[in-house]
C-alpha cells in the first residue's frame, strides 16, 4: 500500500466510506480498505485515486459507482443453516411460537437483513415450508432479504449455489431441498418462491427517509452485520430494527454481537445454545434511551489522518470476526488473516483464487491446520476428492483435536467409497466432542458446539450403517 501524506484522497474516501455504510471496521484497516478500493480502480481502469473520487462525486456515474464499491467492502461469507443451534431454536421454538400466535391470522413477516447471497432467507423459507406443509397455501408469506452488496442480491435471486454453501447440509437435505444442476445446487421452487430480495442499507433506518416498508416484521435476523459497526451505531440499528419489529417479534444477532446496551430496546431472552430478542410488551418498557441516531466519530471523518506506516507490497486481508473457538484459538492474526479473503473468495465461487491465496498462506507456514482445511474444502468442493482428502488429512496430523477437520476426512473418504476409514474418522469425531461440554463452539465450525458435530456424527454413521447392511 503506498503512504499518503495528510490530505490525500484516500482519507476522505475512507471517511465517507465508514459515514455511508457504518463499517467502523475499516478504521483502523488502512491496507484493508486500500486493497478493497484498488479492486474497484482496476474495474474502471483508473490508475489515479483522485480521478476515481471525482467518479464517485459525479451525479450521474457516481451512484452506480457507490454502490459497487460498497458491495466490494461488504462481502461476507453465507451458506445453508449457518449457525445449526440459531436454526434449531428457530425450528423448535421461535417459527412454532409466530405459527401458533399468527394461526388465525396466518400472515408471517420475516426479514433476512444483510443476507449476502441469500442462504440465510432461503434457510428460513425451508424451515417454514417443513413446519406448514400442507397448510402452507393459507399463508401469507413475507420473506425479506436485504442487502448493500447489489451483486449478492442477483445471485441470491437466482437461488444457484455451489457446493460451498450448501457444506453444513447432509446429502438428504441437498436431495430435499435443491436439484443437482451440473456443479451447482439450485434451490427448489416451492422454496425460493417465498422469498424476495431488494436492496438496503441499514444506515438509512437512522436517517430521515428510512424506507416505509420495513415495519410489522415477526422475526428479523441481523447476523454477523452488527459487529463491524461503532458500538454506538450498533445501538442505534438495533434500536430502530426493534421499532420495526410487530408485537412480540424477535430479534437474531450473531453470536459475537450482543451486547447489554440492547436493553434499552429489547428483551433478552435465552433458548438451548442460542441468545434471542423480543420486543418489549406494553408496561415492560426500560427507562428512555436516547433517539436512534449516530454520526462517524470525528476522529473518523478527519481527511487528514497521520500517515500509515510503510506496508509489504501484499497486504493481509482482514479477518473475519468470530466467537473464540477453543481449543485452537489462540492463532496470531498475522496467520488467521489470509483465511478471510479465502472464505469470501470462495463464498463467492472464485475457487481457482482462493485455492492460489491458500497456496501462498502454506508457502509462507506450512504448519497451519485451518490453511490446509480450507483448501480442503475448496478441493472438495470442485470434486477432486483425492486432493480434498489429503489436505484434510494434513490438518487432522497438525492438530489431532481440529473436530471439523476430522469430520470433513471421514465424508470426503465415505464420498470416495473407503467406508472403514471414512465411520473411523467420524467414530473418532463423536469421541473427541464428547469430551468436550455440549456447548464448546468448534474451531472453523461457525457456531457449530462439540455437542452438535457429535449428533451429526452419530447421525451419518447410523445411516452408514444402514446403508451397509
Amino acid at each position: 500500500m503506498p503512504v499518503f501524506a495528510p490530505g490525500h484522497p484516500f482519507w476522505r474516501l475512507k471517511a465517507e466510506v465508514i459515514a455511508r455504510t457504518g463499517h467502523f471496521y475499516y478504521a483502523d484497516k488502512d491496507d484493508v480498505l486500500w486493497e478493497r478500493v484498488r479492486r474497484r480502480l482496476a474495474a474502471v481502469r483508473l490508475e489515479d485515486l483522485e480521478a476515481y473520487v471525482r467518479l464517485l462525486d459525479d451525479p450521474q456515474a457516481g451512484p452506480a459507482e457507490w454502490r459497487r464499491l460498497e458491495g466490494e467492502i461488504t462481502v461476507g461469507e453465507t451458506y445453508f443453516l449457518r449457525y445449526v443451534e440459531q436454526f434449531t431454536a428457530l425450528k423448535s421454538h421461535i417459527l412454532p411460537e409466530l405459527i401458533a400466535r399468527h394461526a388465525h391470522s396466518k400472515r408471517l413477516r420475516i426479514w433476512s437483513a444483510g443476507c449476502a447471497t441469500g442462504a440465510e432467507p432461503y434457510s428460513v423459507a425451508i424451515l417454514l415450508a417443513e413446519l406448514l406443509g400442507d397448510q402452507i397455501a393459507d399463508w401469507r408469506l413475507t420473506i425479506l432479504g436485504t442487502d448493500i452488496n447489489e451483486a449478492a442480491l442477483e445471485a441470491a435471486r437466482t437461488a444457484s449455489f455451489g457446493a460451498w454453501a450448501l457444506r453444513s447440509l447432509s446429502a438428504e437435505q441437498r436431495s430435499a431441498w435443491f436439484t443437482h444442476e451440473g456443479r451447482s445446487w439450485r434451490l427448489r421452487p416451492r422454496f425460493r418462491s417465498l422469498v424476495r430480495f431488494q436492496y438496503g442499507n441499514l444506515l438509512d433506518l437512522l436517517g430521515p427517509a428510512a424506507p416505509l416498508d420495513l415495519t410489522d416484521f415477526d422475526l428479523i435476523l441481523c447476523r454477523n452485520v452488527l459487529i463491524y459497526f461503532h458500538p454506538e451505531a450498533m445501538n442505534a440499528v438495533v434500536g430502530a430494527l426493534a421499532q420495526r419489529l410487530g408485537e412480540a417479534g424477535w430479534l437474531l444477532v450473531g453470536h459475537a454481537e450482543p451486547n447489554p446496551g440492547f436493553e434499552a430496546h429489547v428483551r433478552t431472552i435465552t433458548l438451548p445454545g442460542a441468545v434471542a430478542y423480543r420486543r418489549r410488551a406494553p408496561g415492560d418498557e426500560p427507562p428512555a434511551a436516547p433517539a436512534a441516531s449516530w454520526t462517524p466519530p470525528p476522529s473518523v471523518v478527519t481527511e487528514s489522518p497521520p500517515p500509515p506506516q510503510a506496508l509489504p507490497p501484499a497486504p493481509a486481508p482482514a479477518p473475519t470476526p468470530r466467537p473464540v473457538d477453543p481449543p485452537r484459538a489462540q492463532v496470531s492474526e498475522a496467520r488467521t488473516a489470509p483465511l478471510a479473503d479465502i472464505r469470501i473468495l470462495a463464498n463467492l465461487g472464485r475457487f481457482a483464487e482462493a485455492e492460489a491465496l491458500c497456496q501462498e498462506a502454506l508457502a509462507e507456514t506450512s504448519s497451519e491446520p485451518a490453511t490446509y482445511f480450507y483448501l480442503g474444502l475448496i478441493s472438495q468442493a470442485q470434486g477432486r476428492l483425492s486432493e480434498a482428502e489429503d489436505a484434510l488429512r494434513r490438518a487432522v496430523y497438525l492438530d489431532g483435536t481440529f473436530l471439523m477437520a476430522q469430520y470433513h476426512l471421514g465424508l470426503v473418504r465415505l464420498e470416495r467409497g473407503d467406508q472403514e476409514a471414512g465411520r473411523r474418522a467420524l467414530a473418532a469425531v463423536a469421541r473427541l466432542a464428547a469430551s468436550l461440554s455440549p456447548a464448546s463452539p468448534l474451531c472453523e465450525g461457525d457456531g457449530l458446539r462439540a455437542g452438535d458435530l457429535r449428533e451429526l456424527a452419530r447421525l451419518q454413521l447410523e445411516k452408514d450403517g444402514r446403508g451397509r447392511r
